[in-house]
């Protein structure tokens, strides 16, 4: 009997806890249990495909379930901005990389004739958009300087990127847009190497600014830089459009490391054929110094004067 009566209760805690858990389940948020099938959804993805948008280089990677879009087509993707019309710029790919934690948006489908049509639209609509933008910006007096505007596919949303030199309070430019336009306003403040990426123009190498013609991300340069490859430090030659140091500096930067390995500093004292000299020239590319003291100046081979140093590799 007692037998029978510890089954019994151990049947029930089986229920009571199975009852527990399935409560547990449906306290779930409604939002949270969409969120994890979206989730689910996203990570099943059998096909990555590969999209760049607009003039931008830069690729992205969206989740799809078909293998036949083909470089060149242009199709309708879902970004954390909306809705955008991008183009497919490699093939798409077997997504095999299950595990890794990565979400993938989804390729809506082919873009129409239609969605071009409203893509050209938009971009008209935001030119307008602009000079409207423009004008409460002057009216509300604000500092800050608008750049581009840009339409979601749908016209769900307008963002307007700007620039400013300090931090702006739009809360009332956000009230007068949004009343004007009625739909979601996003203000973007970007630095000036993006101002330079959207806005283009020359080098003074004479060749498209590389923000523009191919950089997608911004990494630092410093005045050490221009040291390294003997530059002269003139801050005004060695910026670019942008105000900011020029991306080209860092492209050899490794390389001059690499060149000047084991020499001594500019300035510095070395006796030469019994003479002190000092060096006040160093040219990495020809391997050549120049020495001088007062009653001598010499231009002389990195191998004479440090013949202890191997420089075929370099």
């Amino acid at each position: 009997m007692n037998q029978q009566n510890h089954n019994q209760h151990q049947h029930q805690n089986h229920k009571h806890n199975h009852k527990q858990d399935s409560n547990k389940h449906k306290e779930q948020p409604k939002e949270q249990r969409e969120a994890n099938n979206k989730e689910t959804k996203q990570q099943s993805f059998p096909y990555v495909a590969f999209v760049s948008f607009k003039a931008s280089k830069k690729i992205y990677t969206f989740g799809t379930d078909s293998i036949d879009y083909k470089v060149g087509d242009q199709v309708i993707v879902e970004t954390i901005r909306g809705l955008e019309v991008g183009e497919i710029v490699k093939e798409c790919e077997t997504y095999i990389n299950h595990n890794s934690g990565l979400t993938l948006k989804p390729i809506v489908r082919k873009a129409k004739p239609k969605d071009i049509e409203d893509v050209e639209a938009n971009a008209k609509a935001a030119k307008d958009a602009m000079v409207v933008c423009d004008g409460y910006i002057k009216k509300l007096n604000l500092d800050m300087k608008l750049i581009e505007a840009e339409y979601t596919l749908d016209r769900s949303k307008i963002i307007f990127v700007y620039v400013a030199d300090e931090r702006v309070d739009f809360r009332e430019l956000l009230k007068e847009l949004a009343a004007e336009f009625k739909c979601r306003i996003e203000l973007r403040q970007i630095g000036p190497r993006n101002k330079s990426k959207i806005i283009g123009g020359l080098g003074m190498c004479g060749m498209e600014t590389c923000c523009s013609r191919f950089l997608n991300d911004f990494d630092v340069v410093s005045i050490n830089m221009a040291k390294n490859q003997l530059l002269a430090l003139n801050i005004q030659k060695l910026s670019g459009q942008c105000g900011k140091l020029m991306c080209c500096l860092k492209y050899e930067d490794h390389q001059y490391k690499k060149l000047r390995e084991g020499l001594p500093r500019l300035n510095s004292q070395i006796e030469y054929k019994g003479q002190r000299y000092r060096i006040t020239g160093l040219n990495v590319l020809l391997q050549q110094a120049k020495i001088e003291n007062k009653e001598d100046v010499q231009f002389l081979s990195f191998k004479e004067l440090w013949p202890e140093i191997d420089f075929t590799k370099r």
